[in-house]
């Protein structure tokens, strides 16, 4: 058996191992990056580091740490519970409010699964006590997460544009972010009406920050649909005070936002230094809310791509990535190659980590993309979406997130609609991301 043949089992063994035994793919990366460079590749310790990817280290500790505060100081949730009083509490934009503010808060730097998190057990509370398929409700949160995952200041985004800036080929964050935006949304849009979205109009659940409207609403029984409701279910769904109310750090939090956007997207300055710098300084004013955000930051997920991205690294030296790129080029069929690549991403990811996948294959690509036959924004914009969109499965983590929040309903049934639903754009979504974008040669 070749090296490269070896290199690439052992990857594919990586995704095993992490799916099956709950091993951090990044751990095992690392581990095998040691094994398969020093065995197989003769590398040394240096020459293993050399291809620890430092600047994607910044970006995930620098981001997350950000993210971190504004989840201690309270400011996450009064994004949510302000995107729900934006909609005067009609029921039939709820769904869209979640999935505006887990795409907001992916696309500004979050990790997916935390902002699904995050907004998830709201979501499925209120479809509970709503009428609203938890199918909907839960698809529509995962979606609006990957509507954002693609932004250039987010994780998804800085990975993919990073890899491809090492790999000195030409890419546009714009179309990458537009091409995942678009997709995420017109799947969200086509699922609210499959499944009655539509039929929620006319509903309202009341002014939520209008104390004397609630209280009438209450007397009266409710309307618009909700009949029935108690006054205990209702004041439950009603926010705290204190969420609605914009602290001190909570608007110096959101000041940093839009700096972090401004400085990255206008001044082109580095997206995780600029955040760990601007969590620098919340920290520092607010420590009492700041001193427990290191720990919250996303450090297996950091640990994932650097291990991936690491272990690409060597695969690189030793010649595994032009040997793997001439032979799926070999088919002879560069559009055929690329279809192949948007399913191997899909199939994967909805059982394992999206990140992972998409740190890996990209690279793995690199040479047929070389080729010129295939253009690279096209190739690499489905590629990437193919391995986010399938996220919805009840395997992955942010599907899980859903099931677990879910809430009155029954779950077995539940989880089987997932699967299904998952299954079902895992083997739609690359063909068309592939027609739509690779097909055209963008």
């Amino acid at each position: 058996m070749s090296a490269e043949l070896l290199s690439i089992l052992v990857l594919a063994v990586l995704f095993v191992v992490g799916t099956t035994r709950s091993v951090n793919m990044g751990a095992l990366a690392f581990a095998a990056a040691f094994a398969v460079g020093t065995l197989a590749a003769g590398l040394d310790a240096d020459g293993i580091f050399a291809g620890f990817p430092g600047d994607l280290f910044v970006v995930l500790v620098g981001v997350t740490y950000f993210f971190a505060i504004a989840r201690a100081n309270g400011t996450t949730d009064w994004l949510v519970h302000a995107g729900i009083r934006l909609v005067r509490g009609r029921i039939a934009l709820i769904p869209w409010v979640m999935f505006t503010v887990t795409g907001v808060l992916t696309a500004i730097g979050a990790v997916s699964p935390a902002a699904v998190a995050i907004v998830a057990p709201l979501a499925m509370g209120f479809a509970a006590r709503y009428g609203i398929k938890p199918l909907l409700m839960g698809a529509l949160v995962v979606h609006g997460a990957q509507a954002g995952g693609f932004s250039p200041i987010s994780i998804y985004g800085s990975t993919v544009n990073g890899i491809l800036e090492r790999e000195g080929l030409p890419g546009s964050p714009i179309a990458l972010f537009l091409a995942s935006l678009f997709a995420n949304l017109a799947i969200a849009a086509l699922l609210f009406v499959a499944l009655g979205g539509l039929r929620l109009r006319g509903r309202d659940l009341g002014d939520l920050g209008d104390e004397e409207a609630k209280e009438a609403k209450e007397g009266d029984g409710g309307s618009g649909g909700t009949g029935g409701t108690a006054t205990g279910t209702r004041a439950r769904t009603t926010p705290d005070a204190d969420l609605l109310r914009l602290t001190p750090a909570r608007i110096a939090t959101l000041v940093g936002l839009v700096a972090l956007v401004v400085a990255v997207l206008i001044f082109d300055l580095d997206a995780g230094l600029t955040a760990i710098t601007l969590a620098v300084l919340l920290a520092v004013v607010w420590p009492e809310d700041s001193k427990a955000a290191v720990a919250h930051i996303t450090w297996p997920t950091v640990l994932l791509i650097c291990g991936m991205l690491t272990y690409v690294a060597v695969l690189q030296e030793m010649g595994t990535i032009d040997w793997a790129g001439e032979h799926v080029g070999s088919i002879g069929i560069p559009l055929l190659a690329a279809l192949l690549f948007c399913y191997i991403g899909a199939v994967v990811s909805a059982f394992a980590s999206s990140v992972g996948i998409i740190g890996a294959l990209i690279p793995l690509a690199v040479p047929f993309l070389e080729q010129g036959e295939i253009g690279v924004v096209g190739m690499v914009a489905a590629l990437s979406v193919s391995a986010t969109v399938v996220d919805v499965s009840p395997f992955s983590t942010n599907g899980a997130l859903v099931l677990a929040a879910a809430e009155d309903t029954d779950r077995e049934r539940f989880f089987r609609q997932l699967m299904l639903y998952g299954g079902a754009v895992t083997l739609l979504a690359p063909l068309v991301l592939w027609l739509a974008l690779v097909v055209p040669g963008l």
